[in-house]
């Protein structure tokens, strides 16, 4: 299995673009005007649109111009509507990287997602069994509306008086979503999709979808939270998983009340999550949770790599939203592909520098990894094409032996003196070899 390591699917991609180009003299190429390999430009010419932590983090890196309007670009940290606009028609060089793969909603559209996990479970029933394909029972039922109308009502009335939560499928940060436990409140939501009587057959209902309620939350200090994990996918193919924080309730809906303040302590690392934990259920029951939720990395990915059109040039920040309950089981909520790079206090603006700094190392624009990497700053390599431990020789995919996955989320990291290392370390070897 490779998640993203090929253009799957979609064989030539580069030669189509090529053909396109000298087809169409409105084609825009980047990354072309020097046609030097990457190791040997002095610079790296960035793009973005977005104005918050990321333009601060790209303006300070050394070696790195900003380009502004049409001006050529090595490397842009694009929104998906660029992508969805200008991506077949852009001609990229070799070196340039953007921030999305061109269909990434398959993994970050709600509907989208639980189909495609829905799918992927029963390729591993039939293939491996049922054991292997419980591994994927990590999202709860879900339904979407109204397409699957008829099946979310047969499984309503099988469990009568069981709370349900309603999401929109391509919206963000808690619009849109209720809560309901009966079938007359969908009646009245389709009825207010439609702006009026003489309007509802030219206006759809916006789709939906209708997800068992998790009724029995893991409760900090009597307050619901969700984990923020940052996943770095990679279309060489690897997979990092790092940087996060607990979120004691939705952020994005505590800002709307009159009382909110950031420094109250409404985001915690999950460090301080992880010792928690510990000091209550036991370092065992906690390294189970954690590596629950690597499995949820790697089958959710896994369940989109035949979809997913990999290319060379694309990268991924994926924001995953995962739930825990009172069985210490994490529940995978939703992925974001614009994962919120904003930040809501001091502390959020430091955590997020140090996630965008060490994507930026990840992507190596600047050439400077060897590819043997395993950890670099706050992420942990965890894939690559396979899956990879902590410890040096081959890895042990019977899942018997003493394989233990190369993951450390919320372990103590001093991330800093690792960074220095790590290219200390590059830099003598680069001295060594000249």
């Amino acid at each position: 299995m490779a998640p993203f390591g090929s253009a799957l699917g979609r064989p030539g991609i580069s030669a189509l673009r090529d053909l396109k180009r000298s087809e169409n003299q409105n084609y825009k190429g980047h990354g072309l005007s020097k046609g030097k390999e990457r190791e040997q430009r002095a610079s790296i010419r960035f793009k973005t649109t977005l104005v918050n932590t990321l333009m601060d983090v790209l303006r300070h890196r050394p070696g790195w111009v900003e380009v502004k309007d049409e001006g050529e670009w090595d490397f842009y940290w694009c929104d998906v509507s660029w992508l969805r606009e200008n991506f077949d028609h852009t001609y990229m060089d070799e070196h340039v990287r953007i921030s999305h793969f061109r269909n990434h909603y398959e993994l970050t559209r709600k509907n989208y997602m639980v189909k495609n996990l829905k799918r992927f479970r029963k390729q591993l029933e039939r293939e491996a069994g049922k054991l292997e394909a419980a591994k994927c029972d990590f999202f709860p039922k879900t339904f979407e509306m109204p397409c699957e109308y008829h099946l979310f009502v047969e499984e309503f009335r099988k469990n009568p008086g069981i709370t349900w939560i309603m999401k929109p499928v391509a919206r963000s940060q808690g619009k849109g979503i209720f809560l309901f436990r009966r079938l007359k409140d969908i009646m009245d939501w389709r009825k207010d999709a439609r702006s009026s009587d003489d309007q509802k057959d030219e206006i759809p209902v916006e789709n939906y979808v209708a997800q068992r309620y998790i009724e029995n939350p893991y409760l900090i200090g009597g307050r619901k939270f969700d984990l923020r994990v940052y996943v770095l996918v990679m279309s060489n193919p690897a997979v990092w998983s790092g940087h996060s924080r607990v979120h004691l309730t939705n952020v994005a809906v505590q800002k709307t009340s009159p009382d909110y303040h950031p420094k109250k302590g409404c985001k915690w690392m999950l460090q301080r999550f992880r010792q928690y934990l510990a000091s209550k259920h036991g370092p065992e029951a906690v390294e189970r949770l954690f590596s629950d939720m690597d499995n949820i990395f790697v089958k959710s990915l896994q369940s989109v790599q035949k979809v997913i059109i990999s290319d060379k040039h694309c990268f991924e920040l994926y924001g995953y939203d995962i739930l825990i309950d009172q069985t210490l089981k994490p529940w995978l909520l939703e992925v974001n592909a614009s994962p919120s790079l904003t930040a809501s206090s001091q502390e959020d603006y430091e955590l997020k520098t140090c996630l965008l700094e060490d994507t930026l190392h990840v992507v190596d624009m600047e050439a400077r990894l060897t590819g043997r990497e395993k950890r670099v700053g706050g992420f942990d390599l965890m894939w690559n094409d396979g899956p990879v431990s902590r410890e040096e020789g081959p890895p042990d995919l019977s899942g018997m032996g003493n394989f233990v996955a190369n993951t450390h989320l919320g372990c103590v990291n001093d991330r800093n003196n690792q960074l220095r290392q790590l290219f200390r370390s590059l830099q003598n070897q680069k001295k060594a070899s000249s």
